[in-house]
């Protein structure tokens, strides 16, 4: 059986690093194309077709963020934002947009492959077939297997990652679930980084369910320690 090597576009203006990148993709057998600026970006993601973009935050003409917002108009390919502003995580406007993971520079290239893997065996796992699976909370609905989401009857739209950490909340109704535990469960036993990524992906579902942090009706935030499912099993 031929196996196809999985597909990783890497997005940054800085040429040394996208040889660096590439040489360490490479290595473990990735298949790699590169785009130096946005617009770049945004024709190779039509044309190649990739498993996952490595994109970088800060560059000129059309930035990162604004990259991934229009990816995220036709495709919810894994990205994996680049980023310098590490203290400016928890306000990270890539995260809220769609991206499911962020390395901040300088990073180590074993780091980022390492990252990159968890996020296709993540992507992997979602996408393979499962058995049936419904959950129901008041006038929410998730549908495990279709992987959809709706509140009183209308589509909610999350990202693959948003949807899994949903889940993982709605599996265990009523108990406190520390940002660690959402991390293992979601991000994989491997993830390594700021723990406050939960925080960001929270505060984009929130959004999309019409929740609020002040008065929550599905997603409580316990002080101090993580969150907890609200909702009342239908």
């Amino acid at each position: 059986m031929t196996i196809v090597a999985k597909r990783v576009l890497v997005v940054d203006d800085e040429e040394r690093i996208r040889e660096i990148v590439r040489s360490y993709l490479e290595r473990e057998g990735f298949d790699v194309a590169e785009a130096c600026d946005g617009d770049a970006a945004l024709q190779a993601v039509r044309d190649r077709k990739p498993d996952l973009v490595v994109l970088d935050v800060m560059m000129p003409g059309i930035d990162g963020v604004e990259v991934l917002r229009r990816i995220r108009t036709t495709s919810e390919v894994p990205v994996i934002m680049l980023t310098a502003r590490s203290e400016e995580l928890d306000t990270l406007v890539g995260l809220t947009v769609g991206a499911d993971d962020y390395v901040t520079k300088p990073f180590r290239p074993r780091e980022l492959v390492a990252r990159i893997k968890t996020v296709l065996r993540r992507t992997d796992v979602a996408n393979a077939s499962e058995p049936a699976d419904r959950l129901a909370f008041d006038d929410l609905a998730i549908d495990v297997g279709a992987r959809e989401v709706t509140r009183a009857g209308e589509p909610v739209r999350l990202s693959t990652l948003e949807f899994d950490l949903l889940v993982a909340l709605a599996r265990a109704p009523g108990r406190v679930l520390t940002r660690r535990q959402l991390l293992e469960r979601v991000w994989g036993f491997d993830f390594f980084g700021d723990e406050r990524v939960v925080d960001v992906h929270i505060r984009s579902i929130r959004k999309e369910l019409g929740d609020s942090a002040e008065e929550p009706t599905l997603i409580g935030t316990v002080r101090g320690v993580g969150y907890k499912f609200l909702g009342t099993p239908a």
